[in-house]
């Protein structure tokens, strides 16, 4: 059976350590993007770079991260569906089954009175993708957008019921933003 793996990329970074410790007990592998690999990685928690999946790696400045169709392939691909699971196959897709993403503060940073250059790289656009694209499969990949959800997810990732309802919020969050 091929190993599931959980894409995190999160600005809020509370209570990420014990959750990563806990989906790794639970079997999955980590993925994450920049300064979230590196606090993975200094916390001595096994975690691939992004770039180990996609082959290509971040650029402009960390703008293009997650943008890449490995990784959203990874992430729509149906499991049940035969089409899908001969492209996941012909294409090397991983198993990208949960995706935690919290998205950069641009709200914050706009309220702090920051100069325009600092508020327009809080401006988040792989997020927002990452997030619609789990929403839009919520039967096979579970989306978590709030730290509070972290016990829940690691309890109930597997209940449809719950995934929607994540899908859900996923979609709130975007909506909001």
């Amino acid at each position: 059976m091929n190993k599931k793996y959980a894409l995190i990329s999160v600005s809020d970074k509370e209570g990420l350590v014990p959750f990563a410790q806990k989906l790794i007990e639970k079997g999955y592998g980590l993925i994450a993007s920049g300064g979230t690999h590196s606090i993975l990685e200094e916390n001595n928690l096994e975690v691939l770079q992004v770039e180990a999946i996609t082959d290509s790696p971040e650029m402009l400045g960390g703008r293009v991260k997650t943008l890449h169709p490995l990784i959203h392939g990874a992430i729509l691909y149906q499991r049940d569906n035969k089409e899908h699971l001969k492209d996941k196959e012909a294409h090397g897709l991983v198993d990208i089954s949960l995706v935690v993403c919290n998205l950069y503060p641009f709200e914050q940073v706009l309220r702090s009175d920051k100069e325009e250059a600092e508020l327009i790289e809080n401006i988040d656009i792989g997020g927002p993708t990452l997030l619609r694209a789990c929403a839009k499969n919520y039967h096979d990949v579970c989306v978590v957008v709030d730290p509070e959800d972290y016990d829940a997810v690691i309890n109930k990732m597997d209940d449809i019921y719950f995934r929607k309802q994540m899908a859900y919020k996923a979609f709130s969050h975007t909506a909001a933003y």
